[in-house]
C-alpha cells in the first residue's frame, strides 16, 4: 500500500450536509434573457462531506429541490462510504436513484455529491484536485460568456470587450430571441472586440432547423462567427446533424450542456450531431462523470468543452485529453466569487488550478452567503 493509501485506510464519510443559496441577477430590470428563457436569480446547491476533521465541497446549479434530493436520497447513502473511492460511491448513487430519476434533478444531486467526495479525498491527502486526477493539462483555456439578449447594446459590447482586454481571446453572445435584432448586436460586438478575437453565438435552442441554417450562414459570413451553440433544441438530434452537415465549414456546431447520462452523450456522438461536445460537471455526474465523457470524446476524436461552473471545471477538465475550452459564464463567475474564497481568475486566457491549495481550493464565505440562504442552516 502506498503512503497516500495508508493515510486513507479505513477512512469513511462521517456526515453530509446540504445548503442552497439564491442570488439575484445583476441584469437590466433584475432579469437576464437568452433565446428561450428569462430568469431573475441563480441558485447554487452546496454539498459538504466530512471525514477526519476535513470537509469536501461540491455544488451544482439548479432548483432548491436538488438540495432536498441530496438530503433525502444521497446523503444517507454516502455516509459511511470509503473516502478513497468516489467512483464507487458514484456508482452506488446511480443505482439508488433509479426509480427517483437519474436525469435532471437526480443527476445534478449526484454531481454535487461526487464533486464533494473528490474534494474531500484530495483535502485528506493534502493535494490539489488536479494532482489526484489523471491530468493531461495544467490549465484550461476559457471563453467569456454572457451577452444576454436583454442587455442594451452598449453594455453588451462593453462586457465582451472587457474579456478581450483581460487577455481572453474568445467571447460568446446570446442570440435568436429576436433574430431581427441580432445584426445590430453582432455588429456592435465585432466593432468593440476587433477582428482577431473569436466570436461565438448561442441560440439556446430558439430556432427551427431551416431558420437556424439561414442564420448560421449569415453569422459566419457577416461577423465571422466560428461557434454556433444549440442553434436548435439539443433534443433535436436530426436538426443538429443538419446544421453540422450543411452549415458553413468553419462554423462549429456545439451542444451537450443538458446531457445528464452517458447515453445522452453517446446520442450526440453517434452519428455525430456536433463538431465539439459540451459537458457540465455539475449536471453530468460530477468529476467521475466528466472522466467518462472525456473517454467517449477521446475515442471518437472530438473535442470536449466545459460548460460553466469555472471553479470546479478548471480542475476537472485538466483530466480531459481532448480538452477545447471552458465557458467563463458571467452569472457563475459572479456567484462563485461572492460565495467562495479561492476562486480563479483568467491568466493569459486560461484558468490555472492553484497547486498550493488542497482539493478545489475553495472555502465558503459564510457571512457573505447567509443573506441568500434558501435551504439548510449555517454550520455552528
Amino acid at each position: 500500500m502506498t503512503a497516500a493509501g495508508a493515510r486513507l485506510d479505513g477512512c469513511r464519510v462521517e456526515s453530509v450536509d446540504v445548503h442552497a443559496f439564491e442570488v439575484p441577477t445583476d441584469g437590466p430590470d433584475g432579469t437576464e434573457q437568452d433565446g428561450t428563457l428569462e430568469w431573475d436569480s441563480t441558485t447554487l446547491v452546496l454539498v459538504r462531506a466530512h471525514a477526519r476533521g476535513r470537509t469536501g465541497l461540491g455544488y451544482t446549479y439548479g432548483d432548491v429541490s436538488v438540495a432536498s434530493f441530496v438530503a433525502s436520497k444521497l446523503a444517507p447513502l454516502v455516509t459511511g462510504q470509503d473516502v478513497s473511492a468516489p467512483p464507487a460511491a458514484w456508482h452506488r448513487a446511480g443505482r439508488a436513484i433509479r426509480n427517483a430519476g437519474r436525469p435532471g434533478v437526480g443527476a445534478m444531486a449526484r454531481s454535487a455529491v461526487d464533486i464533494a467526495l473528490w474534494d474531500l479525498k484530495a483535502r485528506l491527502l493534502d493535494l490539489p484536485l488536479t494532482h489526484l486526477l489523471p491530468a493531461y493539462h495544467d490549465r484550461v483555456p476559457v471563453y467569456g460568456s454572457g451577452g444576454f439578449t436583454n442587455y442594451p447594446v452598449g453594455r453588451l459590447a462593453e462586457q465582451l470587450a472587457g474579456w478581450v482586454e483581460q487577455g481572453v481571446g474568445r467571447v460568446k453572445v446570446k442570440t435568436s430571441r429576436d433574430p431581427e435584432a441580432d445584426p445590430r448586436r453582432l455588429t456592435a460586438v465585432r466593432e468593440a472586440i476587433g477582428d482577431r478575437p473569436e466570436l461565438f453565438a448561442d441560440a439556446n435552442g430558439a430556432l427551427a432547423r431551416k431558420e437556424a441554417l439561414y442564420w448560421a450562414r449569415r453569422f459566419h459570413e457577416e461577423w465571422d462567427v466560428r461557434w454556433f451553440e444549440e442553434p436548435v433544441s439539443s433534443g433535436d438530434l436530426e436538426g443538429l446533424r443538419l446544421l453540422r452537415e450543411r452549415g458553413p465549414e468553419r462554423l462549429e456546431v456545439a451542444a451537450g450542456e443538458y446531457a445528464f447520462t452517458a447515453t445522452d452523450f453517446v446520442n450526440l456522438l453517434e452519428p455525430p450531431a456536433v463538431d465539439c461536445l459540451q459537458a457540465d460537471v455539475t449536471r453530468c455526474g460530477g468529476i467521475t462523470g466528466v472522466l467518462e465523457v472525456g473517454g467517449l470524446t477521446a475515442a471518437r476524436h472530438i473535442d470536449l468543452s466545459a460548460h460553466c461552473a469555472p471553479a470546479v471545471s478548471a480542475h476537472a477538465f485538466c483530466a480531459v485529453r481532448r480538452l477545447r475550452h471552458l465557458e467563463y459564464f458571467h452569472d457563475h463567475v459572479r456567484l462563485e466569487g461572492l460565495l467562495f474564497d479561492g476562486t480563479l481568475a483568467p491568466d493569459g486566457g486560461a484558468l490555472r488550478p492553484d497547486p498550493g491549495r488542497p482539493g478545489l481550493g475553495l472555502d465558503v464565505r459564510w457571512a457573505d452567503a447567509e443573506p441568500y440562504r434558501v435551504y439548510g442552516s449555517r454550520p455552528a
